[in-house]
């Protein structure tokens, strides 16, 4: 790991660099034709590279493309699969399989964060840095090696290891939404409090009180307000599971 991480030292990383493509080729599972496209995809804004045309060099175009990709993919790969689900349905299940979560999850198993290229210490990267850098990888391959690769690589990464529809059916894509939805059905008013709640560590947290019908139900912290409001919807939604289920 340390000779990998040694080649994002370096000033650039050229076509010529064995080791990057070595890295890349492992990755995905086939040789790149042109390694440019997987330079970018892992080349971070804090660089402030630029291409030769003046263009900025890093992945979010890319990042932009690979989520169209997977959509495309993960799309064809449901209509096929489940001939009987409707609009809806699909929709609803594509969400779950590219959700930012399930992507962070893609990218932190193929250890993607170690080959970036940026000013910014790995460590102070927020948690989506790893579906990000997936994406951008996902549209360097369809860049680089056309549909039928990208497809490839999507399966093998992705619908092979992760895609189990029944198991799909029964996630849960945000504890909040499904709570905030059954308190509107069921006419209960709810609240979110949100606070500053700073540790020793010096890192900045965030807490949440959640109140249904002037009631504290869950409290939660978090590094961010949305995980701590998720945080504390997921205990809420098991505290009334069964009412909610039940409906």
């Amino acid at each position: 790991m340390k000779i990998l991480k040694n080649i994002f030292t370096k000033k650039s990383r050229s076509s010529e660099d064995g080791i990057f493509f070595t890295a890349i080729q492992n990755i995905i599972g086939f040789k790149p034709k042109a390694i440019y496209y997987y330079e970018k995809a892992f080349t971070h804004r804090s660089t402030n590279k630029m291409d030769s045309k003046g263009n900025p060099m890093n992945y979010e175009r890319l990042e932009f493309l690979g989520d169209a990709m997977l959509s495309a993919v993960i799309a064809a790969h449901l209509y096929n699969e489940v001939p009987t689900g409707d609009e809806g349905y699909l929709t609803k299940m594509r969400s779950k399989i590219v959700s930012r979560e399930h992507l962070n999850e893609l990218g932190r198993d193929l250890d993607l964060i170690h080959y970036i290229d940026s000013k910014v210490p790995t460590q102070h990267f927020g948690e989506n840095i790893h579906g990000n850098i997936f994406e951008a990888l996902v549209g360097a391959i369809f860049l680089d090696k056309g549909y039928e690769f990208c497809e490839k690589f999507i399966q093998k990464s992705v619908i092979i290891p992760y895609v189990n529809i029944a198991r799909l059916e029964g996630k849960v894509i945000s504890y909040k939404s499904l709570l905030i939805e059954w308190c509107q059905k069921e006419k209960k008013t709810f609240h979110y409090d949100v606070f500053d709640d700073n540790g020793n560590d010096g890192q900045k947290y965030f807490g949440v009180k959640l109140s249904i019908d002037d009631k504290v139900i869950a409290k939660a912290r978090a590094t961010s307000k949305k995980k701590a409001e998720e945080k504390a919807s997921q205990r809420a939604f098991f505290a009334f599971q069964e009412k909610i289920e039940n409906k």
